[in-house]
This record gives structure tokens, sequence and C-alpha cells, in this order.
């Protein structure tokens, strides 16, 4: 799992970086939708084009953190309000590195579909899918894990 911040009082306002970790789980949900889609539709150009956009999405999550994305905005816009509050909150920096490897794996997905080499396409999207499901289904992100893993072997 990732780290995880207990919030206070007033940990909206001392924590502004901190996450509700059920934002990425429902961004993995709906990630999992479209690389499904992905794979049901690929070579074909809606598939391509819908990996293009997924990764587009990984790319801004990378770039400007996973709580910039449109999942983020969906889930803080028609989920959230409808939960109780989180039990705790979580660092933006391990789902923010998961996106990157999302996005590796979708460029290397779209390069292989691009270049008629669809095996590629088909492999990189399903590694992609696979973790997208885990984090989805058990809450576990893989990419934040390679983080803290990274993090600590870096020092």
């Amino acid at each position: 799992m990732s780290t995880t911040i207990t919030p206070g009082p007033q940990a909206a306002t001392r924590t502004p970086a901190a996450i509700d970790p059920r934002g990425p789980q429902f961004a993995a949900a709906l990630t999992s939708v479209v690389l499904i889609a992905v794979l049901l539709l690929a070579p074909g150009p809606v598939g391509v084009a819908l990996l293009a956009v997924q990764a587009a999405l990984f790319a801004l999550g990378a770039t400007r953190g996973v709580q910039r994305t449109p999942y983020s905005w969906l889930f803080r816009t028609l989920v959230r309000p409808r939960l109780s509050a989180p039990a705790e909150l979580e660092d933006p920096a391990p789902p923010r590195f998961a996106q990157s490897v999302g996005l590796v794996f979708a460029l290397v997905g779209l390069a292989g579909f691009l270049v008629g080499v669809d095996v590629v396409g088909l492999v990189a999207t399903g590694f992609a899918l696979v973790a997208a499901l885990l984090n989805a289904i058990f809450r576990f992100c893989l990419g934040c894990e390679m983080y803290l893993l990274l993090k600590r072997i870096g020092g």
C-alpha cells in the first residue's frame, strides 16, 4: 500500500496535498474500463484512439498530479460528496509515480499499434490493465509499491 497520512481536525487545511485514497481507486476503475475497451477494439482506430486518450490522462496525472485529472474531478464531484470522510489521507507522490508507469505502458502500446506490431500493443495494454484492476479491486497500487521500493533503495 502507499504512504498514508492520518487526518486531524484541521487536516484539509494543514495537508492540502494529501488526497483521499479512494480517488485513485475510483480512477483505476475508470482506467480499467477504458483499457478493456482498448483490448476489445484494438488494433482498430477506435481502440487506438482510446489508448491515446488514456495515455494523455496518464500524462496529466504524472505531470500535474492525480488530483488534477478529469477522473479525480469526477470523484470529487459525483462520488466523494456521498461518502464519509476517509480514515486516512494519502501522499499523492506514489500515485503520481504510478501514473508515469501507466503512461510508459500506454505509450509502448500505442507505438506497437501504430507500427503494426499489434502483439506489443496488446501486451502493454494488458499489463496496464492488470495494474489498474489490482488498484480498482484490491486497492493495491503496483506503481505506488514500485515508488516506495525505489525510495527505500535510493535512500
